[in-house]
């Protein structure tokens, strides 16, 4: 409000100044004379005032039509000036409305609309950084691969935009299988941003598919510096790829350098079956089975599995049967009612031939958990017990129809793995497989029917006595396809 009434009161103020300077002028004598080709003319003070005025507007008029002319001819020379910058601006705006226009219609799904307005975009912009881009995802939404993959070679050279070029050519190379390609285009794409979290799972999933353990360990602790993963994760799945590098351990060639890592991949994660059982196994090599033992039980109190049992019994390969029970007495005590401690128990008492304590340690498991592994030891039990052929067979036509029990199973995918491994058999998923029941049936199982071959081999014996032998009908066909060799295996197991 001040201000607009002081402004009014300037305003007033020099009108005011230039009528008084008028009315001074008019009242003034004399005058400027001038002369032109022998003629005078005389100007009053007020006329002359007006005279210079004109003057001085004349000469800036001709300096600005004398600028205009040299304007005009630079730029008909090719010179930048005014006139080009207008037409450059011009030029411009109609290119990012080309731009904007591409990158509406990428998005809504038009590749054609994308990519016409895309090549519009690059002919005005002339900016290779903004309109490739858009070109290489308009081609490859047109399924014009090779527009696209010469549009992200062309992104490569630039340095402004070598990491999306490097990462788009990636994505095509995964896109047509390319595996290995794929693999050094995204350490180069890593390389040149190092804490892209997308490239690094990508380049992490790409090297445990090629078994680079070693690779991968790098990029999960690059993944752990940039703050994209847990620390507890991290060790895990560390673990899993130190687990992974010393899967040989068991081979006849094995190095000290395997089994080290075996027991660094446990020390990484106790509660890792695999990584237990596996140092256990590094340990008993080295002649050192207590240190065996106390890896042993402490993944045992985590999680009671078969695998950690198997390599519990390799500590002593030449004990009797029952002084494997009371050794195994270290295990089964830390968690007495788990399913497995009581499955465990219950094969020992089997090879011990005392089946009235293993039937105790089944107790109610048959009942409440039934699976196809208790119903083969129930029917171990009762052959034991000297129970007729049809109350044998009766607990084998069971186990064949039951469930099959904990397994390996994808969280990604859902199927089901005969052993551990680091990455999935099915889906390529790496450190998802999990010890649970599965959520669909299944044929095949981990764990197995473990005594199923000895049982029915007992039974084709005592059927070979008889004067009449079973028929195929009497014994189910799963039961008659087992093999001695089979048989002879599965014995190992549970001596």
């Amino acid at each position: 409000m001040l201000w607009s009434l002081f402004k009014i009161l300037v305003f007033v103020a020099i009108i005011g100044l230039l009528a008084l300077g008028g009315h001074f002028l008019m009242q003034t004598s004399g005058g400027v004379q001038i002369t032109v080709a022998g003629v005078e003319y005389t100007l009053g003070p007020l006329q002359s005032v007006i005279a210079l005025g004109v003057l001085v507007f004349g000469v800036w008029l001709f300096f600005k039509l004398l600028s205009l002319l040299i304007a005009t001819l630079k730029f008909l020379n090719g010179d930048e000036t005014a006139l080009s910058r207008h037409f450059d601006r011009s030029r411009e705006r109609r290119g990012y409305e080309a731009l904007s226009d591409g990158l509406m219609a990428l998005a809504s799904g038009e590749g054609r609309m994308a990519m016409a307005k895309a090549s519009k975009a690059e002919k005005l912009l002339n900016k290779p950084e903004l309109t490739n881009l858009l070109v290489a995802q308009a081609a490859e939404m047109t399924g014009d691969t090779k527009k696209a993959s010469e549009t992200y070679k062309k992104l490569v050279t630039n340095s402004a935009t070598r990491f999306v070029g490097v990462r788009g050519i990636m994505k095509q190379k995964l896109v047509e299988g390319d595996d290995e390609t794929a693999r050094k285009l995204a350490e180069k794409a890593l390389a040149l941003k190092p804490r892209h979290e997308e490239t690094q799972d990508v380049l992490l999933n790409l090297q445990t598919k090629a078994q680079d353990w070693a690779g991968a360990r790098s990029t999960l602790t690059s993944k752990l510096k940039a703050g994209y993963l847990p620390r507890d994760v991290f060790k895990r799945r560390d673990a899993v790829l130190a687990l992974s590098e010393a899967k040989g351990i068991l081979d006849d060639g094995a190095s000290v350098e395997q089994q080290e890592q075996a027991i660094e991949a446990n020390r990484l994660s106790p509660d890792l079956v695999p990584a237990a059982a596996m140092a256990a196994r590094a340990y008993i090599e080295k002649g050192k089975p207590r240190a065996a033992t106390k890896i042993l039980k402490k993944a045992w109190e985590v999680q009671p599995h078969p695998d950690l049992a198997h390599a519990f019994a390799e500590i002593a390969p030449d004990e009797s049967a029952q002084d494997r029970i009371k050794r195994f007495t270290a295990l089964t005590r830390i968690h007495p009612e788990n399913m497995e401690t009581r499955l465990i128990l219950a094969e020992l008492n089997i090879v011990a031939e005392d089946f009235p304590e293993a039937r105790r340690a089944l107790g109610d498991l048959v009942e409440k958990q039934a699976d196809a592994r208790g119903y083969t030891l129930m029917a171990a039990i009762e052959r034991g017990e000297g129970a007729s052929d049809a109350v044998v067979q009766g607990w084998l036509a069971k186990a064949l129809t039951a469930p099959r029990g904990p397994q390996w199973v994808c969280e990604n995918c859902h199927d089901i793995q005969p052993e551990w491994a680091p990455v999935c058999q099915n889906c390529g998923s790496f450190d998802t497989l999990s010890w649970q029941t599965p959520q669909t049936p299944e044929i095949a199982t981990a764990t197995g029917v473990h005594m199923l071959p000895l049982i029915v081999g007992a039974l084709e014996d005592k059927a070979s006595a008889e004067e009449e032998p079973e028929t195929e009908e009497d014994v189910p066909a799963e039961v008659i396809e087992l093999n001695a060799d089979t048989v002879d295996e599965t014995a190992e197991k549970q001596a």
